[in-house]
């Protein structure tokens, strides 16, 4: 049975060479981008950063005896998977490494923590340099030991204990100060943020009921606009209508007085006509008489 390289450079010459090509370029880059404080070695079978026991004395809690590990590589069967652990911990930075990731033109293939890629034409280098060189020691600390369970804690007291290593209540440990990157955060930063909360919740809310009943008012505002728009709508075509009826009806008297007025003209026409006719007569036997 073959043995497992127990160094860098022996797993490295274990490797097909364009396995080999793809992982001495993923290393490079993140010796260039990682903080001196990680260590570079072999650690479960695979080429992995991690903070030394001298820096974190506690390890790893699944196996105190590892060290905290930070950033692995290694050659699967299919793939070659590089092992994020200290995006795995933090949600922001995860989120942001896939942005980057992404914004390279490079296809993710991701899980929890590890990205799967087939060759060094896949792996987007800059966006891999960019998240080691970001996540600091003492920061990958504090993240890490937010997210252990009530059980780990309690055990890593216990351990603390035993080595003489300084830690709180909450099986926190003071980072030591060589340490890079930004200051843990204290309890009462803890304490003034988990108040800020409810206030937060609540002016959220009363934000929330006041957008509602602006909305609500606004809408009466308009149901009342439009109604009134409605009704004068309608008195104006009432007025209209009205108006046509009286110029109808105006029309319909001035046709009727014509109409009476041409009746009149015709009656005394026929009766000036009668009158005149046996005059005519009398006028003209008068005037045969004379001739005769």
């Amino acid at each position: 049975m073959p043995t497992k390289p127990t160094t860098v450079e022996a797993y490295l010459a274990s490797l097909p060479e364009d396995r080999r090509e793809a992982i001495e370029a993923i290393r490079e880059v993140i010796n260039a981008n990682i903080a001196p404080e990680f260590e570079e070695g072999i650690q479960y079978g695979m080429v992995g950063w991690y903070l030394p026991h001298e820096r974190y004395p506690l390890g790893y809690h699944c196996d105190p005896k590892q060290p905290l590990p930070f950033v692995s590589v290694a050659s699967q069967k299919g793939h070659i998977g590089i092992y994020l652990f200290c995006v795995y911990l933090d949600a922001a930075e995860k989120e942001r490494f896939i942005e980057e990731w992404k914004a390279a033109g490079k296809k993710l293939d991701m899980g929890a923590s590890c990205v799967r890629v087939k060759d060094l034409e896949g792996v987007a280098l800059k966006a891999v340099g960019r998240v080691v060189k970001r996540i600091k020691p003492k920061a990958f600390i504090q993240a890490y030991e937010s997210c252990l369970t009530p059980n780990h804690r309690k055990q890593r007291i216990k351990q603390a204990t035993k080595l003489g290593v300084a830690i709180d209540e909450n099986g926190c440990t003071v980072a030591p100060k060589d340490a890079g990157g930004s200051k843990p955060a204290t309890r009462k930063a803890s304490k003034a943020k988990s108040k800020a909360a409810p206030k937060k919740a609540a002016s959220k809310k009363a934000a929330t009921r006041e957008a509602a009943t602006r909305k609500t008012a606004t809408r009466k505002t308009a149901t009342r606009k439009t109604a009134t728009r409605k009704t004068a709508t309608r008195k104006t075509a009432t007025r209209k209508t009205a108006t046509r009826k009286t110029t109808a009806k105006k029309a319909a008297s001035k046709g009727s007085a014509t109409a009476k007025a041409t009746a009149k003209k015709a009656v005394s026409k026929k009766a000036s006509t009668r009158k005149a006719s046996p005059r005519k007569a009398v006028a003209k036997k008068a005037a045969s008489r004379k001739k005769g």
